[in-house]
C-alpha cells in the first residue's frame, strides 16, 4: 500500500469518526490510535517482525498526517500552525527514528509528546462539556 492510499485512508478514517463522534472525541481518539501504532511498530521491531513494523510506522504517520491536513488556518490561525507544525515534527521524528539504534527511547519520547497532546486535548473536551449544558434531543435539560 503507498504512502498517498495509506493518507488517503487516514482522511476517510477522520472524516467518518468526525460523523461518529464529536470532533474532540475524534482527535483523541486518533491519537490514541498513534500511540498504540507507534507501541506495535516498537514490539514489532523488537520481535524482528520488520515487515509488521513499518507497516504499523506507517499507519501512525498516516493518522498524524490526517490530523494536520484537516486543520483549519483561517479559523484556528496560530494554534492551527502550531499544531500542524508539531504534526508534522512528530512525523519526522518517528520516521527518523525508526530502524535506528535508540528507537525505542526515541518512541518512548515521541509517544509521550502524543499522551501530553492527548491529555491537552481531553482538557479542552471537559471545559467544553462544562460549558456546554447537555440537552436530550427534545430540548429539554
Amino acid at each position: 500500500m503507498t504512502q498517498s492510499s495509506l493518507a488517503q485512508r487516514a482522511s476517510q478514517a477522520y472524516r467518518g469518526a468526525a460523523v461518529a463522534v464529536p470532533p474532540l472525541r475524534a482527535v483523541i481518539l486518533l491519537l490514541n490510535g498513534a500511540i498504540s501504532s507507534l507501541q506495535k511498530c516498537l514490539q514489532a521491531q523488537e520481535a524482528r517482525c520488520f515487515e509488521e513494523g513499518h507497516a504499523h510506522l506507517t499507519r501512525a504517520t498516516a493518522i498524524l498526517r490526517g490530523l494536520s491536513l484537516h486543520l483549519d488556518p483561517v479559523r484556528g490561525r496560530a494554534v492551527a500552525d502550531r499544531l500542524f507544525e508539531t504534526y508534522n515534527s512528530l512525523i519526522v521524528a518517528a520516521l527518523r527514528a525508526y530502524g535506528r539504534p535508540h528507537m525505542r527511547e526515541n518512541f518512548q519520547r515521541i509517544m509521550a509528546s502524543l499522551s501530553e497532546l492527548r491529555e491537552a486535548w481531553e482538557a479542552v473536551e471537559a471545559a467544553a462539556r462544562a460549558v456546554r449544558p447537555s440537552t436530550d434531543p427534545l430540548g429539554r435539560r
